[in-house]
């Protein structure tokens, strides 16, 4: 790789890195073709950009990018596959699927919304993140939780009343 290549795709890096707020690095090494395969296609279903980098390249990306990924490039040695996202879980859920079949993926860290996560052992907090959709809708639902509950004790509040109105009027006449 020509000087210019390396710097090329240092360039192509850091313009992605600073495209995504929701990024993963992964150890795939080990696996075969098929298994591979299966893996970029389960990305691509999760809308995952599974890519494998040289780590020095990434450094180098890295340290070059507006964003502060503090520890990560201390972890960038052997095989790295870098994961982008738009939503937070999807690599992470995607990996841990994965491991159902095989030993790898394994989580090397991530960089989530400026939070940075180092390990494979941060994978089922990852798994846990919920999108800002999820989250929209979790408020939203308690946002309309309390409403429902006035509107229906109004609704069996007039029903009773009611009821009891018409008790009193039948024993009136």
């Amino acid at each position: 790789m020509t000087r210019e290549e390396k710097s090329q795709v240092i360039e192509d890096l850091t313009a992605q890195l600073a495209d995504s707020a929701h990024i993963y690095l992964a150890d795939i090494s080990g696996l075969n073709a098929e298994t591979t395969s299966r893996l970029r296609r389960a990305c691509f279903k999760a809308n995952v950009k599974l890519a494998v980098v040289k780590n020095t390249l990434l450094a180098k990306a890295m340290e070059s990018s507006d964003k502060d990924f503090g520890e990560l490039p201390s972890i960038l040695k052997g095989n790295t596959s870098i994961m982008l996202s738009e939503t937070g879980n999807a690599p992470a859920k995607v990996i841990k699927e994965f491991r159902k079949k095989s030993q790898k993926p394994l989580l090397k860290g991530a960089f989530i919304e400026e939070a940075i996560y180092i390990g494979d052992d941060q994978l089922d907090a990852l798994v846990d993140i919920k999108s800002k959709e999820e989250l929209v809708g979790e408020i939203i639902g308690l946002l309309q939780s309390p409403a429902k509950n006035v509107i229906g004790a109004l609704k069996s509040g007039g029903q009773t009343i009611a009821g009891l109105l018409k008790t009193l009027s039948e024993k009136e006449g």
